[in-house]
């Protein structure tokens, strides 16, 4: 019996070495995990074109836009599209612009100064937008802005990214024969419209991975015109539409809210136009998640099966003809 009883103490005891053998493996058989770096997050740029009283458009987008989680991380403008830019950029949401826009009297912007080099100086303007973003200058904004330009002496596109907001805005917006070219050191500065009429480059230039543009540059309508300066105008129109399409080209998403037919000065269909912008940029959703979804997809790290770790199995997993665990 003391035999019997012996021999069993120590088959129990050869049996629970091994399985404290599996309790911990051993420090040769562990290996640390690999963790994946989280992917760098994407930063949205939002690019906003030229066209006057069509400008209102842009609100309209914004609006959307943040109604739907889309967060805008830097901002361009072009003309019309600088001031709202600047203004976005300055902290005030879409709901804040439409305020503002709503109460904007157009001849607070207008100072007319005749036989000048225009019919608008824009020291107006320029004031107006310096007031609404508090006095601060392009590199205190909330959000990285770039107002678009065209120096006059030698047609260079100047994109502003420091100092005087208001200045830059009114460098960008100055039309050519409407308003004076805005002196900036030793240069002259018009329209930015002329050679970027919806700023994607300086979207990207802000550090924007993925850019919203918003086209709202008039088209040609697809009649010919009866007269020499409708000939003239239509002209000019063809030639801005296909240097625009080469930039929009570089956009990931295009927004084209349907305003072609108001006019440059037609400021009382503000809020016509700004819910054309809700209604393009509400068309545009499906696409601009579809795209977002596919970038963030593609900035995932994939490990490499030869990265995995490797564990050496314990003595239980060998009895049991198991695969060993790394935990």
């Amino acid at each position: 019996m003391s035999v019997l009883r012996t021999a069993l103490l120590a088959s129990l005891a050869t049996l629970l070495a091994a399985c404290g053998g599996d309790v911990r493996p051993s420090a040769e058989a562990v290996n640390p995990r690999i963790v994946a770096a989280a992917p760098k997050p994407i930063r949205i740029g939002l690019a906003l074109g030229g066209g006057a009283a069509k400008g209102f458009a842009h609100i309209g987008v914004i609006k959307m836009l943040e109604a739907n989680g889309i967060r805008i991380d830097v901002v361009s403008g072009t003309s019309a599209g600088s001031v709202v830019g600047s203004l976005y950029a300055s902290g005030m949401d879409a709901f804040a612009l439409q305020k503002q826009a709503v109460a904007l009297d157009e001849d607070r912007i207008k100072d007319v100064h005749l036989f000048s080099g225009g019919v608008v100086q824009g020291l107006a303007l320029q004031d107006y937008v310096n007031e609404s973003v508090g006095g601060r200058t392009i590199e205190k904004l909330g959000k990285p802005f770039a107002a678009v330009s065209t120096r006059l002496e030698d047609g260079q596109r100047t994109v502003f990214t420091r100092g005087n907001t208001g200045q830059a805005v009114r460098a960008s917006s100055s039309i050519p024969g409407v308003f004076e070219p805005v002196p900036i050191g030793k240069y002259h500065f018009i329209d930015g419209g002329i050679v970027s009429p919806v700023p994607v480059d300086a979207a990207r230039q802000l550090g924007a991975d993925f850019v919203i543009a918003v086209d709202i540059s008039s088209k040609a309508p697809g009649t010919a015109p009866g007269s020499l300066l409708g000939t003239v105008n239509q002209s000019i129109t063809i030639m801005g539409q296909k240097l625009g399409a080469q930039e929009l080209a570089r956009a990931d998403v295009v927004i084209r809210p349907t305003v072609n037919g108001v006019g440059p000065a037609q400021f009382d269909q503000k809020q016509a136009v700004i819910m054309e912008g809700e209604r393009a940029a509400v068309a545009a959703l499906p696409q601009i998640r579809a795209k977002l979804a596919q970038m963030r997809l593609s900035r995932q790290p994939r490990v490499p099966v030869s990265a995995r770790p490797h564990c050496e199995p314990s003595r239980m997993d060998r009895v049991l003809n198991r695969e060993p665990s790394c935990d």
